[in-house]
């Protein structure tokens, strides 16, 4: 019934606010005799408050329309890259038509962003998503309202969360080989839960993971919000914070932890600080300083913005994360799509770097909290892991503001490029016709020496008669001139990648080494590069 008062609550409000509105523009317009009052200023900006007090915040856009890289302003095209029920995989596609900068945008290291689903819509990152996009190519997580997913869709769990982020990262695995994968609080969790599985399963793994301010260990530094799932039961979460959606929604009927209750809980941690920001955005109205008004609006049009989450996802959350602390212990099964139970290890990470951040001041995840996952991820060698407390910083400055830009984000940016491995497709070599005890100068004169020979072959009547020998003929050999026609009965010389070349003819694809199969330069590289199409050519200049 919480639910149902709330929505009735809201909608009553709904035409005060809306008075409240216009009566701060008559009071503010120069136009408006209303403003000619002794006390214009203070009923404007006591009305404006009203109103940002008693509105309803809708999801903000993420509205990065363009980014500067090296001076050079680059275009931001945003899209939805795949659209699950629960989720969009939302990226950020770049445009230039300088050549430099175009050739720099296609080499970065591709980057994907779990955002948080903990009440807060992902465009909470957008400084995040803004700052990376001069150095990366970004894709995020966009976690849907619960409230507008149909029944229809089926529940929601944290099973589903990890299959999720699998199946992102696979996504880009096979668009560009690998990415590195950066979280941000909660989703720590379930990323490292994701990653253990596909390398338990003997997949490849992103090249990095950049944790940020979440719970690994929910034991260590515990903040109110840890004290809170601890002091309280599984059954109580579910007898008092979980809700039907009310039927004037999509998801009308659904299950859900409302979001109106996490920001209560939100702001309830630190009340005194937002009655101080609101009575200071009063101030700033009277005085006229549009510029600190304006910020106030951005920040709490951003943070007044909630979402609703499932509540399977919630209640297993409460119990996985911060009462049963199944990760650091070893006990925390996850469910395939397939059906199938996996037990999470993160111990069987061994090629994806780990870097993680805290925030000296956080007081959301406590110290040591992100650190643990270095103990768990004991399979990755020392030298590939890094971590980092930003001083100074709360839990919102790891990754948004200036501490974020000028702190954390350059050793971020360094981590990655660090361990970014270049996309080259694999060289072409001609079948049967190196050795394979050939040194590697050797090696290199002989594909480009048969790479010429079959491109070009008209080249050789090009080659000067002073450069020639007339008295005696040069042996033309099969193996380096594809325009001379084969035996009856011989297979042709074609071009082929290194790992074809290794293999014998006649083997079956179950003996080509795993690393060949799942190799995605080598699946993609072409015998022989083809002139671009006009797709093709129309692409170049995106990134």
């Amino acid at each position: 019934m919480l639910y149902h008062i709330y929505e009735t609550q809201r909608s009553l409000m709904e035409p005060f606010t809306d008075f409240a509105q216009a009566a701060a523009k008559l009071y503010s317009n120069p136009l408006s005799p209303l403003s000619q009052s002794p006390l214009a200023q203070r009923m404007s900006a006591g009305y404006d408050l009203l109103y940002r007090l008693g509105k309803d915040y809708e999801k903000p856009a993420f509205g990065i329309t363009s980014v500067d890289v090296d001076g050079v302003g680059v275009a931001i095209h945003e899209r939805i890259e795949m659209d699950k029920p629960f989720c969009e995989l939302r990226r950020f596609k770049r445009f230039s038509d300088d050549p430099a900068t175009l050739t720099k945008l296609k080499t970065q290291p591709v980057v994907l962003i779990v955002a948080p689903l903990s009440g807060h819509y992902a465009t909470l990152l957008r400084d995040t998503v803004r700052t990376m996009l001069k150095d990366h190519k970004v894709y995020i997580t966009d976690w849907k309202n619960a409230r507008l997913v149909p029944l229809s869709d089926g529940e929601f769990h944290l099973d589903d969360y990890v299959n999720y982020v699998q199946e992102f990262i696979r996504h880009l695995q096979g668009v560009y080989g690998n990415c590195h994968v950066i979280s941000v609080c909660q989703p720590t969790v379930p990323v490292l839960a994701a990653v253990s599985l596909m390398a338990s399963r003997g997949e490849t793994t992103p090249l990095t993971m950049t944790m940020m301010g979440g719970p690994i260990d929910a034991r260590k530094s515990p903040t109110s919000v840890n004290n809170l799932a601890t002091n309280r039961s599984y059954e109580w979460f579910e007898n008092n914070v979980i809700y039907r959606v009310p039927e004037n929604f999509p998801g009308a009927g659904r299950r859900v932890y409302p979001g109106f209750l996490q920001y209560t809980g939100f702001v309830a941690m630190n009340p005194d600080r937002h009655a101080t920001s609101h009575y200071d955005y009063f101030k700033d109205l009277i005085k006229g300083d549009d510029a600190s008004a304006e910020a106030h609006r951005k920040f709490y049009d951003e943070y007044n913005a909630v979402l609703d989450m499932d509540a399977d996802y919630y209640l297993e959350t409460i119990k996985t994360v911060f009462q049963d602390y199944k990760l650091v212990h070893g006990t925390w099964d996850v469910r395939s799509p397939k059906g199938k139970i996996e037990r999470v290890r993160p111990q069987d990470i061994k090629t994806t770097a780990l870097f993680t951040v805290e925030g000296e001041l956080d007081d959301i995840s406590g110290s040591g909290q992100t650190k643990a996952a270095h103990g768990l991820c004991s399979g990755i060698t020392h030298k590939e892991q890094k971590h980092l407390e930003a001083k100074g910083a709360g839990h919102y400055g790891i990754f948004s503001g200036r501490r974020w830009r000028d702190v954390v984000y350059p050793q971020v940016r360094a981590f990655i490029l660090s361990h970014d491995a270049p996309r080259i497709k694999a060289p072409l070599v001609l079948q049967n016709a190196a050795p394979a005890t050939l040194s590697a100068p050797a090696m290199a004169e002989k594909i480009v020496a048969a790479k010429d020979a079959a491109v070009a072959p008209s080249k050789a009547s090009t080659v000067k008669k002073a450069t020639a020998k007339p008295a005696a003929k040069q042996p033309v050999s099969k193996a380096t001139a594809p325009s001379v026609r084969a035996p009856a009965g011989k297979v042709a010389t074609r071009w082929v990648t290194p790992d074809e070349a290794a293999a014998p003819a006649t083997a079956p694809a179950a003996v080509i080494p795993k690393a060949a199969q799942t190799a995605p330069a080598v699946a993609a590289a072409s015998p022989v590069p083809a002139a671009p199409s006009g797709k093709r050519r129309a692409a170049a200049g995106k990134a």
